[in-house]
């Protein structure tokens, strides 16, 4: 007969299922950086210069570089769109990703620069903001490493009120507007940076002036609290963090992404996530709506993979257990 564990004993087995969880996704932060401010600033003089046509030419270069040269990011790519599309993932899906990516990067510089004529922007959700931004309560967009972030700074053109500000980390905050600056000095995103004594204050400001705030909650800094949750057939981790500020500032959250198409074509999308404005909730009922909403916002995240699977950029192992692709990409 087989006995029933003790609670210690289920205790330490849970810990010790999410300890490699944390520290796995917390693998990105330890990943340098592969692209120079140098290179990235001349790369936009010589795009602006000659437009977007001529410019994507280069694209194919650094891809092919990026597929040769940084082997474990190749095979989280390949273990990712195994997953996705529902096969073994060939060399061709990973270097289709990593263009996707590189387009994504070299739109940023049109995009900085309000060049929006160039391209073809699609919303799918418009009337769900119009409705947030007509009751001027503010509210959380809640997105992810999926598409193009600058893609929503076009939309705003769309939306009469529309501001966002992004609440991350100081230190991600920093590489993100150092990018930015070396593409479009003028063009600084508005970054409140987390873990500051007045980074709540600031970002309930602008919420009270009616304004949204972004999060992107599908990376996982090492002392964040995460929580796993079936994404594209096998447990990951999320962490809690984006959801825990949402419901504490009792704001609407929206899912939001906008994804590369082909071409010059975009797709934004925007969907109900979750709305915590109920000043009532607290203790059980507000971790019950947390879960909720967590469980909500992988299932969309899982969703628009599927649609568009070489969209999402986290080249880095996101699963704890090895893939079917793994000895396939190790000889790669």
């Amino acid at each position: 007969m087989s006995s029933t564990p003790s609670t210690n004993e289920t205790s330490a087995s849970a810990a010790s299922a999410r300890a490699p969880r944390k520290r796995r996704a917390a693998q990105w932060t330890r990943n340098p950086e592969r692209s120079s401010l140098w290179a990235l600033r001349s790369m936009a003089r010589l795009s602006l210069a000659i437009g977007r046509p001529l410019s994507r030419i280069a694209l194919f270069p650094i891809t092919a570089y990026f597929m040769l040269f940084a082997p474990s990011a190749r095979r989280a790519s390949l273990d990712y769109l195994r997953r996705v599309l529902g096969r073994k993932a060939s060399p061709i899906d990973g270097f289709r990703q990593v263009y996707t990516f590189a387009t994504t990067i070299h739109d940023r510089i049109f995009l900085i620069n309000d060049r929006f004529d160039l391209f073809d922007i699609r919303v799918h959700g418009g009337d769900l903001m119009r409705d947030l931004l007509e009751q001027e309560r503010g509210a959380f967009l809640i997105g992810a490493h999926l598409g193009s972030f600058e893609v929503l700074s076009s939309v705003g053109r769309q939306f009469a009120g529309l501001r966002a500000s992004m609440l991350m980390y100081e230190e991600n905050a920093q590489k993100i507007n150092a990018t930015i600056a070396a593409i479009n000095p003028k063009a600084l995103l508005d970054i409140i940076p987390m873990g500051r004594v007045d980074s709540m204050l600031r970002a309930g400001e602008r919420l009270d002036a009616g304004e949204m705030v972004g999060l992107l909650a599908d990376r996982t800094p090492a002392d964040e609290t995460t929580v796993e949750l079936p994404f594209l057939g096998a447990p990951a981790p999320f962490p809690v963090g984006p959801f825990r500020v949402a419901a504490l500032m009792r704001r609407p959250v929206v899912f939001m992404t906008a994804t590369y198409a082909g071409g010059n074509a975009y797709d934004v999308y925007f969907e109900q996530l979750a709305d915590f404005s109920d000043a009532a909730d607290g203790g059980r009922r507000r971790a019950e709506r947390i879960d909720a909403a967590m469980r909500r916002y992988v299932e969309l995240l899982e969703k628009h993979c599927r649609r568009a699977p070489y969209n999402w950029f986290n080249f880095f192992p996101f699963w704890s257990e090895q893939s079917d692709n793994d000895l396939f990409c190790e000889n790669l």
